[in-house]
């Protein structure tokens, strides 16, 4: 289950942002000043092939893999980057999403898996 990390680190110059955490997910969503959501970034399967995807009104979405920094065989482990990943499963990413959801706050829920069923590769498995 996502659970609230506290205190938030804020980056200057970004919306404020709220960070929940699992073991095998993370969500950053990016706020208006009011806590209303407007963007997030969600990284899933943390444990095995990580992967993110970001959503912003200005950008649409982004699917990216995490460069954990160990895979090209550097002496030192590099910081980790997002590298272009191609076409994601939305609704099987959204499925993960919601199983892991039950803990966020309704509105930041809502929010993220409404975008996610508006990916164009979404296709609803009902």
């Amino acid at each position: 289950m996502l659970e609230e990390l506290l205190p938030t680190r804020q980056i200057p110059g970004e919306p404020p942002r709220r960070w929940f955490a699992s073991d095998d997910m993370d969500l950053i969503v990016w706020c208006r000043e009011d806590g209303t959501p407007i963007g997030f970034q969600l990284c899933y399967d943390k444990l095995g092939y990580e992967r993110a995807i970001t959503w912003k009104p200005a950008q649409g979405f982004r699917h990216t893999a995490v460069d954990d920094g160990e895979r090209f065989g550097a002496s030192h482990k590099a910081a980790p980057i997002l590298v272009a990943d191609g076409v994601f499963d939305a609704a099987f990413v959204g499925q993960l999403f919601i199983g892991a959801s039950t803990r966020l706050p309704p509105v930041i829920a809502r929010f993220v898996s409404d975008a996610i069923r508006t990916h164009p590769n979404y296709s609803s498995q009902d």
